[in-house]
C-alpha cells in the first residue's frame, strides 16, 4: 500500500477521475490518506480520517512513508481552529491559507514538516470554544456540495467539520453520520448539541443539523444559517415553509 498527504490547503476530492466530476468532499492540508490506484493524472484515495474515497489531481499531494502515515493515524496531530491560519512555506519563501481543521502534521513547536517542506504556523495554536460557538462561526457560509470550510460547505460537511474541532470524527454523509451515536426518542428530549436528520420521500436520509435548543437549529442549506425546529422539521422563515422532514435525533456527547 502507498500512502500520500495533501501539502496544499484544500485539494477537491471528486467521484470520477476528471476536473469536470462532481467534488464529492475536500481534503484539507496535512490530511494523509491511502492510495488505492494510479490513472494518468489522477490517484484514487481513501481518507484517513473518514474513509471516504475519491479522486485527486497526482500533482496535489506528496507521498508518505508507511511508518509516517502509521504514526498519523495513531497520534492524530493538532487542528487550525481559525476561519483562516497563514502558514509561511519556508522552502520557497510563500505563504499558504490554511482552512479551519487542517492537519498540522509532525508539528515541533510551530513548524509542520511534510516530507522535505516545512511550514512555519502564524499566529495562536490550539485555541477552541463550545461546540455551538464553533458552528456560530459558520453563519452565512455558502453552500458548496462537498464544502468542508467557511468559503464553502454542505450539510454533513459543517456537522463533520464543529465535531471534529471538539475532538470527535464523524463520518462524511449524513446517512453515515446518522449511524453513529445514540437515539434521541424525540425532539421533545433534545438538547443542545445533538443531531437532527431529514430524510426524503423515499425515506433515505439526505440532511442533518446542530439542534441550538429553544427550537432552532443550525445547518447549511444555501447558505449556514439557523431555523425553527419541532416534531414536523424545519421551518424556514424566508421561505415560510417546512423545508425539511425530521427522521430522527441522534447524540454524541
Amino acid at each position: 500500500m502507498e500512502y500520500g498527504i495533501c501539502n496544499l490547503a484544500i485539494v477537491p476530492l471528486r467521484a470520477e477521475p476528471n476536473d469536470r466530476a462532481e467534488m464529492v468532499s475536500q481534503i484539507l492540508f496535512g490530511e494523509a490518506f491511502e492510495i488505492l490506484e494510479w490513472k494518468e493524472k489522477w490517484v484514487q484515495v481513501r481518507t484517513a480520517t473518514d474513509n471516504y474515497t475519491g479522486w485527486i489531481d497526482r500533482l496535489q499531494f506528496i507521498m508518505l512513508g508507511h511508518l509516517a502515515y502509521k504514526n498519523l493515524v495513531q497520534s492524530p496531530p493538532p487542528l487550525t481552529y481559525r476561519a483562516v491560519t497563514q502558514a509561511w512555506r519556508m522552502t520557497d519563501n510563500t505563504v499558504i491559507y490554511l482552512p479551519v481543521g487542517s492537519s498540522l502534521a509532525f508539528l515541533k513547536g510551530t513548524t509542520s514538516y511534510i516530507g522535505n517542506q516545512k511550514f512555519e504556523i502564524i499566529g495562536e495554536i490550539g485555541e477552541t470554544g463550545s461546540l455551538l460557538n464553533i458552528a456560530m462561526s459558520y453563519i452565512n457560509s455558502p453552500y458548496l456540495w462537498g464544502g468542508r470550510t467557511h468559503f464553502g460547505i454542505d450539510c454533513s460537511g459543517f456537522t463533520q467539520a464543529v465535531f471534529k474541532l471538539k475532538g470527535l470524527q464523524l463520518k462524511r454523509d449524513a446517512w453515515q453520520q446518522a449511524e453513529m451515536g445514540t437515539t434521541v426518542d424525540s425532539v421533545l428530549k433534545c438538547k443542545a448539541g445533538d443531531l437532527a436528520f431529514f430524510d426524503n420521500a423515499e425515506g433515505r436520509i439526505t440532511h442533518v443539523g446542530i439542534i441550538l435548543g429553544n427550537g432552532q437549529i443550525i445547518h447549511a442549506s444555501g447558505k449556514v444559517k439557523i431555523d425553527k425546529l419541532d416534531t414536523q422539521g424545519i421551518f424556514s422563515e424566508d421561505l415560510n415553509r417546512y423545508t425539511h422532514k425530521l427522521k430522527l435525533i441522534k447524540r454524541y456527547f
